[in-house]
């Protein structure tokens, strides 16, 4: 029997968060339970709506957000808020498939080119490791907003 899984991160401000990794990912924040969003609305002010209507008061309505690959193939991603920040290294982190099937110098220019597009949305680049073959093609490693790091491989 196979199993789906959802990541979930811990974080300050899970909407924001979820708005970071929205755009690395390209997924989409799905709508309230048996709500309609109608083409070209923000998910997010659905979902404002919809917590007030059920009596969410303003202070708790960012504690969680989620976001769903609109195709349905990858992961859930669930933000949950968390008092405390994040302290070290992360044991688990998500390599984000930049530039498969490229090698060498390709390779890595589609990842830089990735990086930046990330930066401009929030993330820290902290390290490239250059291509070891046989076994490493090259990657960045870099953090999101709130420090998680990750990889463009």
């Amino acid at each position: 029997m196979s199993r789906r899984i959802q990541i979930t991160f811990d974080a300050r401000d899970p909407r924001a968060l979820s708005l970071f990794w929205r755009e690395v990912l390209g997924y989409v924040h799905p709508g309230p339970p048996g709500v309609e969003v109608p083409a070209g609305t923000d998910p997010l002010d659905a979902w404002e709506e919809f917590l007030a209507r059920i009596g969410v008061p303003p202070e708790q309505r960012n504690t969680r957000s989620a976001i769903e690959d609109p195709q349905g193939n990858g992961p859930r991603v669930f933000f949950q808020q968390v008092p405390e920040d994040k302290i070290a290294k992360n044991r688990v982190h998500l390599d984000v498939r930049a530039a498969p099937g490229l090698q060498g110098a390709e390779r890595m220019a589609a990842l830089e080119a990735e990086c930046d597009r990330l930066v401009g949305l929030g993330a820290v680049r902290l390290r490239r490791f250059e291509p070891e073959p046989p076994l490493s093609a090259g990657h960045i490693v870099l953090a999101d907003p709130e420090g998680n790091e990750f990889c463009l491989d």
